[in-house]
């Protein structure tokens, strides 16, 4: 017998990979809670069906959503991440040493409590002495700070369900009263390739757009993500991540990633024509 996990992308289009067994299934307050064992990807984290982390490819969304702002000011003490229940994004965060305080506000419990038992790939470093971590809803953890984070990091999930909220113009200009006066606000975006995540990224920038000195989108293949076209918001008050960026300062930190490197930085910020005119971003 053959076991397939089957996502739909679109009507028309769906992702199928074939599962050697299923690990573990939970339907909590927000969500039903999935781990998945293939051959090809190694673990599986879906949420509601989606997929959210593959032990085979997940250091390239990582990496991007980690390195892009910390090489641009090396300077971060005080991080904010909303979301990221898997644990990947804090794991490369706790790669500084410079980095003095993480904050993580995930709304579900039990989605840490499970990637800490089945993807300790990721989770491994969610018990470091510098990681806070708040269980409630992003939205209102935001609202009550100011002036207190040098980057704040969305790692959320799509646009519906328990993310809805991490998408709408109020929680991005929260985010821009959290941060300090240089502070950076990175999200993830959403893919431009197919209509209805195209839609979504456009809202998304609409939203953060003229809230931000300086905002731009950069952009990275993740194979399992629909279209594996995925993009990446980058918003700052004062650093420009392509004018600002050290690479010398950044590549003497000797930190070993398997998918960003100085070069990609840059490069990643020149996006493709048909991206362009759906950001509406000038050529």
């Amino acid at each position: 017998m053959e076991l397939w996990y089957t996502e739909k992308h679109t009507d028309n289009v769906k992702l199928s990979i074939k599962i050697d067994k299923a690990l573990y299934s939970e339907e909590t307050e927000f969500q039903r809670i999935d781990i998945l064992e293939s051959k090809e990807f190694g673990r599986i984290f879906t949420l509601d069906g989606l997929m959210m982390v593959t032990e085979k490819d997940e250091f390239i969304y990582h990496d991007m959503i980690v390195h892009v702002p910390m090489a641009t000011n090396p300077n971060i003490k005080n991080v904010l991440v909303i979301g990221a229940g898997d644990g990947g994004t804090i794991r490369e965060l706790t790669r500084y040493s410079s980095v003095e305080k993480i904050d993580m506000v995930e709304i579900d419990r039990r989605v840490v409590e499970v990637c800490k038992e089945y993807l300790q790939q990721t989770a491994c470093k969610l018990e470091d002495e510098r990681v806070n971590i708040f269980y409630e809803d992003g939205l209102k953890f935001v609202r009550n700070k100011e002036n207190e984070y040098d980057l704040i990091i969305v790692d959320s999930t799509d646009p519906f369900g328990p993310g809805e909220g991490l998408f709408t113009k109020e929680f991005y200009g929260n985010c821009y009263k959290a941060l300090t006066e240089d502070g950076i606000l990175v999200n993830q975006h959403e893919s431009p390739y197919y209509d209805y995540y195209a839609k979504s990224m456009q809202d998304a920038h609409e939203k953060i757009y003229g809230l931000f000195k300086i905002h731009k989108v950069y952009q990275a293949h993740i194979p399992t993500y629909p279209s594996g076209h995925w993009l990446f918001g980058f918003a700052s008050k004062k650093y420009d991540p392509i004018k600002d960026l050290d690479a010398e300062v950044w590549e003497k930190l000797d930190i070993k990633t398997k998918y960003y490197n100085t070069d990609i930085h840059v490069g990643c910020f020149a996006l493709p024509t048909y991206v362009k005119e759906l950001l509406k971003v000038e050529k």
